[in-house]
């Protein structure tokens, strides 16, 4: 079966933005566009239910309602039960909280586990555990490739309580694969923390069969509005000491949220939901449960992707003033494609940008893993990803754009 982009493209409004005619999107891994149902759904919360939920008024009680809609389907979609979804501002400030109550669960002297392939926001907030006491280990990338070898893993998880990586890193942009790295660190009684930022935007995971203790994503790059997406599971997360006001310590979902929530944004995230919903009903699987729905535009969501994806980086790999980073192969890696270059990416990105391209230009947060590999952080890559939205053309635009300013 094939991605329909036409109905896809159909469910994002900004294809028919007249300021965006014209302009091809290849900064998605920045932040997506926005769908259709989450946008009719936070215009509904703030015209019609903009004040404090779950109280006995019916506005009140149906902007509630709506907040709880969006925690139980995305936990529908993922296979996980309702209370292990929680948001927060974003996957930062859920992973700095994260890391708040492993600072107190811990002891001195307890190892952790990162990696260098990560974007900041899952290596900084673990690297700072080691002001408490923790020891911390760092597994190591190629610096040739961006690979994270798994022989180099077995020797970091002796006696390890905790290790974080990233499901695919939002510059290098292989695939690691999760559930192997999982069970690994599982046998040797380590709990795991996955970064899906870069990965979720390609298809929603399916939790149970990745092995993850606790998965981190972000809304604004899957579809949605600004919010973090974490998924903790019910035995760690009641295990960890509690971040949220004291007299919500009893409910898992409000644990790790120490402020309030944006109510109206929560609101929304049902509309990624939906989404996903009428992607799976208009590719022939309304009969299939959430899962099974979020399992067929996955693959759907793949398939396209990498089809698009592998003209590019043949065309990449040709030009030798270039360095890819990451696998060459497209079934490999999320179609998020940073390369070095003579000039700095951020010079590359803005004269793209006067041909129709919005790509970007820069570290991306990802200074330990530029480092690594051998490039200036400063200086910066240019990277130019996209989604399953994306239009054969629109690539074909950037590599025509790519001959003119290269």
């Amino acid at each position: 079966m094939v991605l329909d982009l036409d109905f896809t493209r159909a469910q994002f409004p900004a294809f028919a933005e007249p300021a965006l005619q014209g302009q091809a999107f290849f900064e998605n891994a920045g932040g997506s566009y926005t769908c259709k149902p989450v946008i009719d759904r936070l215009t509904r919360f703030y015209h019609q239910r903009k004040v404090q939920p779950y109280g006995p008024y019916e506005a009140s009680r149906l902007g509630g309602e709506e907040m709880d809609e969006a925690r139980a389907r995305l936990a529908a979609l993922m296979g996980v039960a309702t209370d292990e979804v929680s948001f927060g501002p974003s996957t930062t400030a859920n992973t700095y909280v994260l890391a708040q109550a492993f600072r107190q669960h811990l002891k001195p002297g307890d190892a952790i586990v990162v990696t260098n392939q990560d974007h900041e926001a899952n290596t900084g907030p673990w690297r700072r555990l080691a002001d408490s006491g923790i020891e911390v280990r760092e597994w190591q990338i190629d610096p040739a490739t961006g690979h994270l070898p798994l022989d180099r893993l077995g020797p970091l998880l002796k006696g390890a309580k905790l290790v974080c990586f990233p499901h695919c890193s939002n510059v290098v942009a292989e695939v690691n694969p999760v559930a192997e790295i999982a069970a690994m660190a599982h046998a040797e009684g380590a709990v795991v923390c996955v970064d899906g930022v870069s990965y979720a935007p390609h298809g929603f995971p399916d939790i149970a069969a990745l092995g993850a203790d606790i998965y981190l994503f972000s809304a604004y790059k899957t579809y949605g509005p600004h919010q973090g997406i974490l998924v903790i599971r019910r035995a760690l997360g009641m295990a960890l000491p509690n971040q949220g006001h004291y007299f919500n310590g009893d409910d898992l979902f409000k644990r790790f949220t120490p402020a309030g929530p944006d109510h109206a944004q929560v609101a929304a995230c049902a509309g990624m939901a939906d989404y996903i919903d009428a992607q799976a009903a208009h590719h022939g699987g309304a009969g299939l449960d959430p899962k099974g729905r979020a399992a067929l535009v996955h693959d759907l969501m793949r398939a396209h992707e990498t089809a698009l994806l592998q003209p590019l980086l043949d065309y990449l790999g040709g030009r030798n003033e270039l360095r890819l980073l990451g696998p060459k192969q497209a079934a490999r890696r999320a179609p998020t494609v940073a390369v070095m270059a003579e000039r700095r990416g951020v010079d590359i990105a803005r004269d793209l940008a006067g041909l129709g391209i919005m790509a970007g230009g820069g570290d991306f947060y990802a200074v330990r893993a530029l480092a690594a590999q051998g490039a200036n952080p400063d200086h910066g890559v240019l990277r130019m990803s996209f989604v399953h939205y994306t239009a054969r053309a629109e690539v074909d635009q950037l590599i025509a754009a790519l001959d003119r300013v290269l």
